[in-house]
């Protein structure tokens, strides 16, 4: 498929006005636009968008096993152990047996990882400005309440 047809027309205004007044429609094109541009950001970092989510959880909620790491990111299991996989070849995780039950493994947020984190912070920061350059600050922050509301509302059910 050409990189047109992917990311749709060139010219928006050729979009039949049904097509752009439909949130679903609106809300997958910017989430081509969002991947598009953090997976190129962080890539020119070494890192995947899972990586960082993982990082953030360890800072902002401690260490955790694999399970709840998996819970809190909403990356499935299996994917998880290859992202800590990764993590820990680079040292920005560790991870050890729980010594409460052992069949389980805590991962802890290394100062190295957190230290790459702070670098990945900026540059989500730089990618959020980006995507939403068209918008004023108190609309960024408007958009990004009703996005949660959506999201809080679908992931309840």
């Amino acid at each position: 498929m050409p990189e047109r047809d992917r990311h749709g027309p060139t010219d928006p205004s050729a979009v039949p006005a049904r097509l752009r007044s439909l949130a679903s429609r609106l809300l997958g094109r910017g989430t081509v636009h969002a991947e598009r541009i953090s997976n190129a950001r962080l890539a020119a970092a070494g890192a995947t968008r899972w990586q960082y989510a993982t990082l953030v959880t360890l800072r902002d909620s401690g260490p955790a096993s694999q399970a709840a790491l998996s819970e809190r990111t909403g990356i499935h299991r299996s994917d998880m152990v290859a992202v800590l996989s990764g993590l820990t070849e680079t040292a920005y995780v560790q991870r050890a047996p729980d010594p409460a039950d052992r069949r389980r493994n805590i991962v802890t947020l290394t100062p190295a990882g957190r230290s790459w984190l702070h670098t990945l912070d900026q540059l989500v920061d730089e990618t959020q400005d980006e995507l939403l350059a068209p918008l004023t600050p108190a609309e960024r922050a408007e958009l990004v309440r009703l996005l949660q509301r959506i999201d809080d509302h679908h992931s309840a059910h």
